[in-house]
């Protein structure tokens, strides 16, 4: 398609075509009388996905506990790829097992090796680092269900792809538009596995480094793209070069003075480290709690949503794990 230098006259004939990537294509072919016609075609919604699993369903031998509207209730931002890969490995997984049938629990084996890649058994940790790993991921969960944020899935301990733990969290519904409070708060979940490293063992580690990339961009976009600060305006600063083609990856021109890039780099950092304050001192406000989220993950490895949601509501009274409006930092 990008390669595409006109057309035939055609009479009767419509052409249709389809990328993934917009942005490359030369401006010829999108004028009037050429590919003039764009349907988008978004992630499925939840009636969408629903319809999608039916089809990858339609040959699967089904427990009855299964439940189709489940799964695309728990599937936010999964694309039609990744429910066929959903569906495929639960059906490995119930014929590795030798199940008669794929169940709700092999589905939910399957959309956590998605989500959260493979487990990795075979690595060995030595008990400090475990411990470590345990206090990490404990208060990045902890963090979550003290502040208004998307519900925890799942924390766990194995080691998954290239991580030595992960929390994850699932969002209970479709979501388009997201506020400020929305991304300071996944700031301050981002750094809660630091700040606990940091209250606890009074030192930090490279376990955080993802944390910190993912942390560090979002507030650069808020300063940058979406006109979040308040010392920096509603103004967007580096536009991104539109003369892209045949393939080259989207460049960034820098439309502003230094003393502005400064500011940037200065707000970007407060926005930061506010939230990393922010966390460090709500685990200190919760020691009892994370101290007991961290010792259940090095009994059991895994903790559901269930399991943790008991655990902070037998030790913290500030917390409700059932409410949307929860505790925020001080």
């Amino acid at each position: 398609l990008v390669e595409m230098d006109g057309f035939e006259a055609n009479e009767g004939v419509i052409l249709i075509a389809a990328t993934n990537r917009p942005d490359v294509l030369d401006p010829a072919l999108l004028r009037p009388g050429r590919f003039d016609r764009t349907v988008v075609v978004p992630l499925p919604d939840i009636r969408g996905r629903e319809g999608v699993l039916k089809v990858h369903t339609k040959k699967v031998p089904l427990d009855e506990d299964v439940s189709l509207e489940t799964l695309a209730r728990g599937t936010p931002g999964f694309s039609g790829a990744d429910l066929a890969n959903l569906v495929n490995e639960a059906a490995l997984y119930a014929a590795l097992i030798d199940a008669e049938k794929v169940a709700m629990r092999h589905f939910e084996y399957a959309k956590d090796k998605v989500l959260m890649g493979s487990e990795r058994r075979s690595m060995v940790l030595s008990d400090h680092e475990k411990r470590i790993s345990a206090y990490h991921e404990a208060g990045h969960a902890l963090i979550a269900k003290l502040i208004p944020a998307d519900p925890v899935h799942k924390v766990t301990i194995v080691p998954r792809g290239v991580a030595l733990g992960l929390m994850q969290q699932l969002p209970e519904d479709e979501r388009h538009t997201y506020t400020k409070e929305y991304w300071e708060n996944r700031i301050c979940i981002a750094f809660g596995g630091r700040a606990a490293e940091e209250v606890v063992f009074n030192e930090i580690t490279t376990g955080a480094s993802s944390d910190i990339v993912a942390a560090t961009n979002i507030a650069r976009k808020m300063v940058c793209e979406w006109g979040m600060s308040e010392r920096l305006g509603p103004l967007a600063y580096g536009r991104q070069d539109d003369s892209v083609f045949l393939g080259r990856e989207l460049g960034h021109q820098r439309d502003y003075s230094e003393s502005t890039a400064d500011q940037i780099d200065d707000e970007v950092r407060r926005i930061v480290e506010e939230q990393l304050n922010r966390a460090r001192d709500l685990l200190v406000s919760q020691r009892d709690t994370l101290d007991e989220l961290a010792k259940a993950l090095l009994r059991d490895e895994t903790l559901d949503a269930k399991q943790v949601d008991e655990i902070i509501r037998g030790f913290s009274p500030d917390a409700d794990p059932d409410s949307s409006k929860q505790v925020k930092a001080a």
